[in-house]
């Protein structure tokens, strides 16, 4: 797969708690929780990280807040669980390498959560930057830093819009799994790209509207992998997005909803956020490249803020 992380971030602050507090934690997020326990904790990551990294003998606190709503396609739920990780294991002072810390929010997600997840998210998350990565049968995960030339250009014809939807993209990552063997033809095309893309950029070619094309192809193969991954409303945004100038885009994440990415010339992008600016809780969400991934902002003697 290709993919890179935005500068869209989720905040999360960690720290000791001292006695004189009645509770023994407490979780802030969109609603708070003062426990005594892991076992009482209803966030599910949380209660699950915490356990796993044994903070049983502990007093803590942590915060989370968010630049994006969760179950959009953005990947915000494996960033919490990578930036959790990351910020508990500065609180006791150690270090952890990227990809360990991918492979923990991976293990805590599909093993400990049973969530239905793929891998992309958590290693995206954890490296930060424009990246190549081959997941290898043995289990290997291989993160190569796409260098090119054209990633400015790229940057800047690529619109993003919260369709106002939010889904769990584990209903709809179940639906395409049971579907994989039918649609090897197209899980084969869709890998195909990737190669065509890597070449592509690391080529610099001085057009990429080739970006946008293969985008739409995408999207239409990736329609096909499930009855879940678009809907009426989904097909009228991006026609008339189409309609208006956009070369493609696609559904991010899993699909049913959250945040789409439209491929548009610059000069058209006006006529593309008016064409859609009627309907109802769509929204365009600017956005850079970013190349850092999970990393600590402030470091004190107790805390962490990590993004």
């Amino acid at each position: 797969m290709i993919g890179t992380t935005i500068n869209q971030y989720c905040y999360i602050s960690c720290r000791f708690l001292p006695p004189i507090f009645d509770h023994n934690y407490r979780v802030v997020y969109s609603q708070t929780e003062s426990i005594q326990t892991i076992e009482d904790i209803k966030h599910p990551v949380v209660k699950a990280v915490l356990a796993y990294l044994n903070f049983h003998q502990d007093r803590l606190e942590i915060h989370h807040d968010a630049d994006l709503p969760a179950r959009a396609g953005l990947g915000s739920s494996s960033a919490f669980t990578v930036g959790l990780l990351n910020a508990l294991f500065n609180l006791r002072k150690q270090t952890i390498e990227p990809l360990e810390l991918a492979r923990l929010a991976i293990h805590i997600e599909q093993e400990k959560l049973q969530e239905i997840v793929g891998y992309q998210d958590q290693t995206l998350t954890a490296h930060g930057g424009f990246n190549r990565i081959d997941f290898l049968p043995d289990g290997t995960i291989h993160v190569a830093p796409v260098f090119s030339s054209l990633l400015p250009k790229l940057q800047n014809h690529l619109m993003l819009f919260y369709t106002g939807h939010s889904r769990f993209a584990s209903d709809v990552a179940k639906s395409k799994v049971v579907n994989f063997k039918k649609n090897s033809n197209s899980l084969h095309r869709l890998r195909e790209m990737v190669d065509e893309v890597t070449a592509r950029l690391e080529r610099g070619e001085k057009k990429v509207l080739w970006f946008g094309e293969l985008l739409d192809e995408a999207w239409q193969l990736k329609k096909g992998l499930s009855d879940k991954i678009s809907n009426s409303e989904i097909d009228e945004i991006y026609a008339k997005a189409k309609q208006a100038g956009a070369t493609g885009g696609k559904i991010l994440g899993a699909g049913g909803g959250g945040f789409m990415l439209l491929f548009v010339s610059p000069d058209l992008q006006d006529q593309v956020k008016s064409a859609l600016s009627g309907i109802p809780k769509l929204c365009h969400i600017p956005f850079e490249f970013e190349n850092h991934g999970s990393h600590l902002l402030i470091d004190r003697e107790h805390e962490f803020t990590l993004t």
